[in-house]
């Protein structure tokens, strides 16, 4: 079984446990707040790794055109419940299945660590792709590359595996497609099986030189 089926296995294995130890407290919920609430006004936004709705998408209910994106059905059956009404598509990062210059705004918030470290640039690329000029990013990652499993996460008898970048690779990758990185935030994740902060990066589209 490959890297991203095990991942999607382990998510809608344990989707309910996920949504029940997920915290929308802390330093990292803050940050997210700060971003979202710093976008224009109705700004359309994927949630690329949506999970169960939260903490993005309930966030956005209201006062945005938020999308929520994941692979794991269950999860997106718990987003479903969570915030009614809001898009939701069951799809890869890696080939993100939306236009061009679709969004104002991509959230990536624990999920770009999911995702096999090859295929990293690939899903910071996707990212550009969708975004409008000037659009944004908000993603977590880990300080440095790592790549491992825990055979039984959350005390919930299911493996789940991971794929760390690193920070100074994240935004390498984040340049490399055309961003600029504007804001970098370190915050404990209660979901670790440590009690390390994590990095948070804030990268701004560049505006494409007029002719």
């Amino acid at each position: 079984m490959s890297d991203r089926d095990a991942v999607r296995r382990a998510y809608d294995e344990m989707a309910e446990t996920y949504a029940a130890e997920r915290s929308e407290r802390g330093r990292g919920v803050e940050i997210l707040t700060a971003f979202l609430d710093d976008l224009p006004d109705r700004p359309r936004v994927l949630d690329a790794g949506c999970g169960q709705g939260t903490p993005v998408l309930r966030r956005l209910a209201g006062s945005a055109d938020p999308v929520g994106l994941d692979f794991s059905r269950e999860q997106l059956g718990l987003a479903r419940e969570n915030v009614p009404g809001a898009p939701l598509v069951r799809g890869d990062m890696t080939a993100l299945p939306f236009r061009d210059d679709a969004f104002d705004a991509v959230t990536a918030y624990h999920s770009l660590i999911h995702v096999p470290l090859d295929d990293h640039a690939t899903v910071v690329e996707e990212f550009a792709r969708v975004l409008r000029p000037g659009g944004r990013v908000l993603l977590t990652e880990g300080v440095e590359e790592w790549s491992g499993k825990n055979p039984d996460w959350l005390d919930s008898g299911v493996e789940m595996r991971w794929d760390i970048a690193g920070a100074e690779a994240t935004k390498s990758q984040l340049r490399d497609a055309g961003f600029a990185v504007v804001g970098e935030w370190r915050a404990t994740d209660r979901l670790a099986d440590d009690e390390a902060e994590k990095p948070l990066f804030e990268a701004r589209l560049e505006e494409e030189p007029q002719e």
